[in-house]
């Protein structure tokens, strides 16, 4: 809320009644600031500013939406028009590959199921009575250690779908330009993901092809990693596998020294799971990949894709996102309503 009085100085505050020593018969304006407005007072013409001057203002500096067009880059559209096709899938090996990815009847029936088919989790009201994952007897998915922190207010969840005036999943990923530089068109050759859960068909994309600009650049090329190592191998194994992933994602982020050109993104992948593999732990393997590319200064170079196959339920996915992963793509999920 603020006010202006008629001797033209303003009072701003979060709450109303801030200043009740202040009398009616002083104030020429009781406004507040409306959601997605601005709120300037410019000292030296001395005047509140209003919101769409603001923005017109900053808009028309520079060719924004010429740049945007021209410099972004539609995953989506990209995906339709590359002709990739995703692996076939072998249904003799998905019941083995369920169980190697921590799959359950339970978590098939009615998690997976409801979604696939209403586009929405399910609904329960009886609770989780499971043991939590940290005093449990039986192994778990490393997500399953992680519980979601709610909100001790009566605020209603944001989605995109109800409040999609106001929130959004498009995400552009890639490459990031310097935000202390002069705004330029560089700064908007990025990827335009418009869901961060990816199709098949959008994966496939990522990894077989290589987008070029009008001049036959590359202007996006992902190397794709292997997150799996040897079975039986132990806790050496895992620690070794999660040292080579890193290093090959900053090795392909860099370039190599005979000049050739750095990736815009890494896929970890976990496809080549099976009786002589094992996959790394999703969460386990993008946490490390994003720290390590903090510590080398190389994280706002190239994006962060999985491909992993124990992603099943929503906080599966949130964990994943939070831990640094721009883009997931289920395909066990997949295969499992497939079949």
């Amino acid at each position: 809320r603020y006010y202006v009085t008629k001797d033209d100085h303003v009072i701003l505050s979060s709450e109303i009644g801030v200043c009740p020593e202040l009398p009616d018969e002083e104030v020429k304006i009781k406004h507040r600031l409306e959601p997605g407005k601005m709120f300037l007072v410019d000292f030296e013409t001395q005047r509140i500013v209003p919101d769409n001057e603001i923005k017109e203002q900053i808009a028309s500096e520079r060719p924004y939406a010429d740049w945007v067009k021209q410099g972004t880059m539609d995953l989506s559209a990209w995906a339709k028009t590359s002709g990739s096709q995703p692996d076939p899938m072998n249904f003799n090996l998905t019941n083995r590959k369920l169980n190697m990815f921590g799959f359950s009847s339970e978590k098939l029936e009615m998690l997976l199921l409801p979604m696939a088919v209403g586009g929405k989790e399910a609904l329960g009201s009886m609770g989780n009575d499971a043991a939590l994952a940290v005093l449990s007897e039986y192994p778990r998915q490393v997500n399953d250690y992680f519980k979601q922190l709610f909100a001790q207010v009566t605020n209603p969840p944001i989605d995109p779908i109800r409040e999609e005036i106001v929130m959004s999943l498009v995400c552009p990923v890639g490459p990031e330009g310097n935000l202390l530089a002069d705004p330029g068109p560089e700064h908007s050759q990025r990827l335009v993901v418009r869901h961060p859960v990816l199709t098949l068909e959008e994966m496939a994309t990522l990894k077989n092809n290589t987008f070029k600009g009008p001049d036959g650049s590359s202007k996006f090329k992902c190397a794709t990693i292997d997150i799996t190592f040897p079975v039986g191998s132990g806790v050496d194994g895992m620690l070794a596998a999660l040292e080579r992933i890193c290093d090959e994602a900053a090795d392909a982020i860099q370039g190599d020294k005979f000049g050739e050109k750095g990736v815009q993104g890494v896929i970890l992948s976990d496809k080549f799971a099976g009786p002589d593999r094992m996959a790394l732990p999703s969460l386990m393997a993008v946490g490390a990949v994003h720290h390590h590319l903090i510590g080398t200064k190389q994280r706002p170079k190239a994006a962060i894709f999985a491909e992993v196959g124990d992603a099943k339920e929503v906080h599966d996915y949130a964990t994943i996102f939070g831990y640094g992963c721009d883009g997931v793509c289920p395909y066990m999920a997949y295969e499992a309503i497939c079949k």
